[in-house]
């Protein structure tokens, strides 16, 4: 594996203190190298939803150390003054439900994460225009999200989250509300979009249907992971 896109070493998320406090996270390792995709599986309470929110800069990890490309974010504390613009610029999200902003057309669901960043408006639109014709939906460009089907909104959804060209995706049950041949599409294309962009993305889930594809797969169980092989490598 050729550098990294993130590396999480020894992360630990601890609520609460003395004898009420609960280690939700207790000795968490992922490395995840640039245009690969992996996978997070384990049972609910198993502590998915905190790595998330801690990878994701939402909550602080009580110790632990993690690295974004070659810069540390967090080392028994963030390293980072603007958590904001970190979660802005640096990473990229995909959720269950697409959330796409219903008074926005596609292009500028697309393009807005780009002008907050600074971009001008026509280079974000340009970068949005990209994006949304590297997902096959580029002809949908100029239409609402309420006119789009659920894959197309997922696409939007994945065009979003690259546009600021983020080192690190983190997927939360992208595939949950789609039926199998929609679902391995999502899958194709965040494999592909890995690649083309050199991103690295975690995909959290649950959908036994996109399990097999994973190359390599992460099981987190009472707080912490192990890592195995996928089932197939394609």
């Amino acid at each position: 594996m050729e550098g990294f896109g993130i590396r999480i070493e020894g992360l630990k998320k601890r609520y609460g203190e003395g004898d009420t406090a609960v280690d939700a996270l207790k000795d968490v390792n992922m490395t995840v190298a640039p245009g690969e995709v992996v996978g997070l599986i384990g049972p609910s309470g198993s502590g998915k939803s905190t790595l998330l929110k801690c990878l994701g800069a939402v909550i602080e990890p009580t110790a632990g150390r993690m690295t974004l490309g070659d810069e540390v974010i967090f080392e028994d504390g963030w390293k980072i003054p603007d958590l904001r613009a970190l979660r802005r610029d640096r990473i990229g999200f995909v959720f269950q439900a697409p959330y796409l902003i219903p008074f926005l057309d596609v292009t500028d669901n697309v393009a807005l994460l780009p002008m907050l960043a600074g971009r001008s408006n026509a280079e974000a639109r340009q970068r949005a225009n990209d994006l949304l014709a590297a997902l096959d939906v580029g002809h949908r460009a100029s239409a609402q999200p309420s006119q789009l089907s659920g894959g197309e909104q997922q696409r939007v959804a994945i065009a979003r989250a690259l546009a600021n060209q983020p080192p690190v995706v983190l997927a939360d049950e992208p595939t949950a509300p789609l039926d199998s041949e929609r679902a391995l599409g999502v899958v194709r294309i965040l494999n592909d979009m890995a690649l083309q962009f050199r991103t690295a993305i975690i995909v959290v889930t649950h959908d036994e249907k996109i399990i097999p594809t994973f190359k390599r797969i992460y099981h987190i169980r009472d707080g912490k992971t192990y890592q195995e092989q996928g089932l197939t490598t394609t």
